[in-house]
């Protein structure tokens, strides 16, 4: 089973003066892309097959945010662990993999930063795709785009 994993947890800073500590740029609506970029990761991610319900690693002061956010996707209950401290990818990487030996040994991890405009979902699809069946086979499959 592949467990997706939105690091939702970062301070969002780079949009200064748009976005704030109180509300990072992964939780800014933007009209043109139907949602927040925090949203776009969730909806990106039906479709998929083998796929199960999403683990949201975010921090303690944005946990409501997330909450009330995936309330507006109409999704059912997503499981949200909050950092303690925030301290960058790998801890929070970690955090969710140490979940995923809780639920599923065998269960794959597919981590999606909440802050990532992918506009040819077909194409991520398509890339998780060829990274499950490398993962199948044992393999670590790691994919991104080329910066623009």
């Amino acid at each position: 089973m592949l467990l997706p994993v939105v690091l939702a947890g970062g301070i969002g800073s780079r949009l200064w003066p748009v976005s704030r500590a109180s509300l990072p740029k992964q939780f800014i609506h933007f009209p043109q892309h139907l949602g927040s970029l925090f949203q776009n990761t969730i909806t990106r991610l039906d479709g998929l097959a083998e796929i199960s319900e999403p683990l949201i690693i975010c921090n303690r002061e944005h946990r409501f945010l997330v909450a009330e956010q995936v309330r507006q996707l109409n999704r059912g209950h997503n499981r949200i662990l909050l950092e303690p401290v925030g301290r960058n990818t790998a801890p929070a990487v970690a955090m969710a993999a140490l979940e995923a030996l809780e639920d599923d040994p065998d269960a794959a991890l597919l981590v999606l930063p909440a802050d990532h405009l992918i506009k040819d979902t077909g194409a991520f699809h398509q890339a998780v795709k060829q990274g499950t069946a490398l993962v199948r086979q044992n393999k670590l499959a790691i994919f991104g785009i080329v910066p623009g």
